[in-house]
């Protein structure tokens, strides 16, 4: 073991603004949604640089996702096609509505949704498909719209990773989905602590979700009890949940937002310390944007191992803890997890991708406040791991 303090793989960047923020919102006598998280509403529309969107803030992405899908009307008896190479949040909010999920296996140079293998999941049953932004690497969005589009397929973008990714020169969030879905968890590129953001073009999904994140009441809290006239009166229109998010956490998010392009440029420039670092050893580096002009967001930076090198998966990362490393695995494949295997009979060899892909993964450390010392510990430690 070393005598330096452990290295975690994850830490916010919370500054002095957020903290004053937070403090004048507790001063403010609104503590749960209200102005604030409108104004950070209107900040997301801004920062996303195409006003045609709307923007709704939630407690968090599954939240946000399970909105989205119930608002394009999934439900009892449809199917919904998802990676297998995520968290389950991704596939379990289509069995929240009775929907069936099917998974399908990634693209092994992307490690994003394989297009190809969802056309072939496909069913006069499907209603949506769910892409994941891997990592932070915008998937293939125009392919896919090019096969669901025709047939009507709705198409809901998990955007967790993927805050401030661009595609095309745009962002991802201003494409041409029906709806995509940020984290604002945190360990994610921006955060708000627990939190999302659900943006669309649509005015009627974004009205159905609005109504629905918050008991299916027909008016939000802040406008009736900020009126100037009496307006206690609401109705409830809709069996709906309790996904708001609260003025405390969008305080946080106003001043996180305003930072987010200056935190991808230290992640950028620390994955770029990695790569460098990396480019002998017996493994695989991130893939890259296929344009370089486009935005990785590196929330996430993972690593595989070849056949060449001396040791596997789980020594390395024992390996790393020793050294006093933190560092994780993204993800077990929905494949291997008793709830889905057992419900729909899944085995590895269907998804021989993201199982090899699984078997060799690490996610290093990669975040804002790691400084070049931090950045080079993790280099010396894999280094050593790997005989070099």
């Amino acid at each position: 073991m070393t005598d330096l303090p452990f290295l975690p793989f994850a830490l916010p960047e919370i500054g002095e603004e957020e903290i004053a923020e937070v403090v004048d919102t507790l001063r403010s006598g609104w503590v749960t949604t209200g102005p604030k998280a409108r104004r950070f509403e209107e900040a997301f529309v801004q920062f996303m640089g195409d006003a045609s969107l709307q923007a709704v803030a939630v407690n968090s992405a599954t939240a946000g996702l399970h909105l989205a899908l119930e608002a394009v009307g999934v439900g009892s008896g449809d199917e919904v096609i998802t990676t297998t190479h995520t968290f389950t949040a991704t596939a379990e909010v289509a069995r929240y509505l009775g929907a069936d999920v099917k998974l399908v296996d990634i693209d092994p140079a992307t490690l994003n949704i394989d297009v190809g293998q969802v056309e072939a999941a496909i069913t006069p049953r499907t209603k949506a498909v769910l892409p994941v932004h891997y990592a932070g690497l915008a998937m293939d969005l125009p392919r896919l719209l090019a096969l669901t589009r025709p047939r009507g397929i709705k198409v809901i973008e998990d955007a967790a990773h993927a805050l401030p990714t661009t595609l095309g020169g745009r962002l991802v969030g201003t494409l041409d989905s029906d709806a995509t879905v940020f984290s604002f968890y945190a360990n994610k590129t921006i955060t708000t602590g627990e939190g999302g953001m659900l943006v669309t073009r649509d005015a009627a999904l974004a009205q159905r979700a609005r109504v629905m994140r918050l008991h299916g009441i027909n008016r939000d809290a802040f406008d009736r009890f900020t009126a100037k006239v009496p307006s206690w009166y609401y109705e409830i229109v809709a069996p709906g949940f309790k996904y708001n998010l609260t003025d405390i956490a969008a305080g946080l998010g106003l001043h996180q937002l305003g930072r987010a392009q200056a935190f991808q440029r230290k992640r950028e420039r620390l994955a770029q310390l990695y790569d460098e670092a990396f480019a002998d050893l017996p493994l695989l580096r991130p893939p890259r944007p296929a344009d370089a002009a486009d935005l990785h967001a590196w929330h996430l930076y993972v690593v595989r191992l070849t056949d060449e090198a001396p040791i596997a998966r789980d020594a390395l990362i024992e390996q790393l803890f020793a050294a006093g490393i933190g560092c994780s695995v993204h993800y077990i494949p929905l494949h291997l997890h008793p709830y889905w295997r057992e419900r729909y009979g899944l085995s590895p060899a269907q998804f021989p991708h993201s199982q090899h892909v699984y078997e060799r993964m690490v996610s290093l450390p990669l975040y804002t406040r790691m400084t070049d010392a931090d950045a080079q510990r993790v280099i010396d430690a894999v280094r050593r791991a790997l005989g070099r």
